[in-house]
C-alpha cells in the first residue's frame, strides 16, 4: 500500500510541475512583427504576424495564457477569445494589437464565461497567417485550470 501512494505521488507531483512550467503565451505572442499586407479578396490592408523561429517552435506545444473573456458569439462551439487586457482596453475597443487576443478551443469544456472574466487556460498553440476570420494565435484542445 506505502509503495502504492509513493508512486502516486511521485507520478502527480511532475503534472502539476510541469502546468507552471508552461511557457506564457502572451510573453511569446509580444515579440512577434506585424507587417500590414494589402489583401486583394477584401480589398483593404490587414495585419499579417511574422512568425519567427521561437515562436514557430512552440506550435503544436502546449502554453498557457492568462487572460480576460471577450464577448464574441460563435454559437454552440466550444470556443470563446481570450484577451491580456480587459475588455475597454482590448484590441478590438482599445490600443492593444493583434498579439494580444487568441482564440481559445475547448475540447470538452462548457462554455458560460461572462465578458471580462479572468481565467486561466492551457491548450496546444496553433499559428494563423491564411484564415482572415481567425485570430493568429489559436489554442486547441484547451482547458480551464485553477491558480
Amino acid at each position: 500500500m506505502l509503495s502504492l501512494m509513493l508512486v502516486t505521488g511521485f507520478s502527480l507531483a511532475p503534472l502539476s510541475a510541469q502546468k507552471n512550467d508552461l511557457p506564457n503565451g502572451w510573453k511569446v505572442f509580444a515579440k512577434v512583427k506585424f507587417e500590414p499586407e494589402f489583401q486583394e479578396k477584401e480589398q483593404h490592408y490587414l495585419l499579417v504576424p511574422k512568425f519567427d523561429e521561437e515562436i514557430k517552435q512552440l506550435e503544436g506545444k502546449q502554453v498557457k495564457l492568462k487572460g480576460f473573456v471577450m464577448p464574441f458569439d460563435y454559437g454552440d462551439e466550444p470556443v470563446i477569445v481570450l484577451s491580456k487586457y480587459p475588455f475597454s482596453s482590448c484590441y478590438f475597443c482599445g490600443g492593444a494589437g493583434p498579439e494580444s487576443v487568441a482564440e481559445i478551443f475547448f475540447e470538452n469544456e462548457a462554455l458560460g464565461f461572462g465578458t471580462d472574466e479572468k481565467i486561466t487556460v492551457i491548450g496546444t498553440l496553433r499559428l494563423n497567417v491564411e484564415d482572415i476570420n481567425h485570430m493568429n494565435f489559436i489554442l486547441e484542445n484547451s482547458e480551464l485550470i485553477e491558480e
